[in-house]
């Protein structure tokens, strides 16, 4: 097979990974040019790799999601070993995506909250809500991707939806009219 074929099978690949990758970076990195990053170098790694990715994993997209919580991982540890701190300048994607259309109602409302009330939780608790809920994982396949066992993903799971419920029932209660905990954490549009 020449390279030329294994780089057009991998574009097609890249094409649909970016759409279904992007949502779990942005809900675990906190910010969004540090998604993109995160994407980019997860699709970078695969593509050294694609010609055996292709050979033997059987999904290749769940090899892409592992690649990308582990360089999540990674990314934070380098962090915090060299003391680098990020700073938030004001701009929170809640912040951004308001600016870009405020007219969208109360489902918007809810998912700003949602992801607002997630970028405050602690990056374990994050990670596995995120892989959990929004991926939809199991938790032997959470504890795999997190390098963890099963009962830290459950506490960490139990432990985050309960904060999303009390951050976002403190937004109820404070007159930002969302969603309450249990309907977004359940899926649930009014």
């Amino acid at each position: 097979m020449t390279r030329d074929e294994t780089d057009a099978r991998f574009s097609v690949f890249a094409a649909e990974a970016i759409v279904r990758l992007r949502p779990l970076a942005h809900a675990t990195a906190r910010d969004a040019h540090r998604a993109d990053d995160l994407v980019q170098t997860t699709l970078e790694k695969m593509y050294a790799a694609w010609p055996r990715i292709e050979r033997t994993a059987s999904d290749p997209m769940a090899y892409a999601r592992t690649v990308l919580v582990r360089s999540l991982i990674s990314e934070r540890r380098r962090l915090s070993w060299s003391r680098e701190v990020l700073v938030d300048a004001g701009f929170s994607s809640a912040n951004l995506a308001a600016e870009r259309a405020p007219d969208h109602g109360e489902a918007v409302s809810a998912r700003l909250a949602l992801h607002e009330a997630l970028r405050r939780l602690p990056p374990r608790q994050r990670m596995a809500v995120v892989l959990r809920h929004l991926e939809d994982l199991s938790v032997e396949e959470v504890s795999r991707l997190m390098n963890c066992s099963p009962g830290t993903v459950k506490s960490a799971t139990n432990a985050g939806v309960r904060a999303l419920r009390s951050l976002l029932a403190d937004d109820v209660l404070n007159g930002d009219d969302v969603l309450n905990g249990d309907d977004v954490m359940n899926g649930v549009d009014r």
